[in-house]
């Protein structure tokens, strides 16, 4: 297979489908824009497999996202998406950079979702911008970037519900969107890697966090968490 991209959590092959491609899932772990790095046993493995959990979920309920099946156990067939330069952040808990930024002490519940936006550039450090930023730019349209802030707060309802459930707080997460046949789909992976999920009841981190602040217990936590989701 011809490899297309190697990013730090994932790698991208071609498929004798041009509208498809085949996504393997890394055990490596990077923080702080690369400057920490690491190798998670098993990451990759439960990654895919939460992924797969919140895309299932999400598709039942009205959200088109950009996989088509699981090949293994590290690796997803998806719709070859021409993924958009921005990356959407919301966050429901204060956490975080916006716990730098604003002031907020960690744990906070805010009072509304903030959905934030940032261009993604590993060289400018994938750096917050808004609406003038991004058209200026010329990454997306007023209407993708509507249409994107739609899909995110809606997907936040959908996996808040479905988290509380299993006992577990959706924090905050990342999601990229990418384009497919005059279409936005939801793209990349929605894990531990890229949201903050809190034990419900004691806030234990059950995320990359426990990597970043060499908290211990990383495997772990991803593991509790498909366990939880696997009810």
């Amino acid at each position: 297979m011809e490899k297309l991209y190697e990013g730090k959590a994932k790698i991208v092959y071609a498929t004798e489908d041009p509208k498809e491609v085949l996504i393997f899932y890394k055990d490596d772990a990077t923080a702080f824009n690369g400057l920490k790095k690491d190798t998670i046993k098993g990451k990759g493995r439960y990654n895919l497999a939460i992924s797969k959990i919140f895309f299932d979920h999400l598709a039942q309920n009205g959200i088109k996202t950009h996989m088509v099946d699981v090949i293994d156990e590290l690796t997803m067939r998806t719709k070859k998406t021409e993924i958009i330069k921005v990356e959407v952040v919301v966050r429901n808990i204060a956490a975080g950079s916006l716990c730098k930024r604003l002031g907020l002490p960690e744990g906070l519940e805010l009072k509304k979702p903030i959905l934030e936006f940032y261009y993604k550039d590993d060289a400018l450090g994938d750096p917050l911008v808004n609406e003038y930023h991004i058209e200026t730019l010329g990454v997306a349209t007023k209407e993708e970037l509507s249409e994107i802030a739609t899909q995110a707060l809606k997907i936040n309802q959908l996996l808040q519900e479905f988290l509380k459930k299993r006992d577990l707080l959706l924090v905050d997460y990342k999601l990229e969107f990418g384009r497919f046949e005059g279409e936005i789909l939801l793209s990349d992976e929605i894990s531990p890697d890229t949201c903050r999920f809190w034990d419900k009841n004691t806030r234990k981190k059950l995320d990359k966090d426990r990597f970043r602040q060499d908290l211990g217990q990383i495997t772990e936590a991803y593991e509790e968490v498909l366990k939880r989701l696997s009810y």
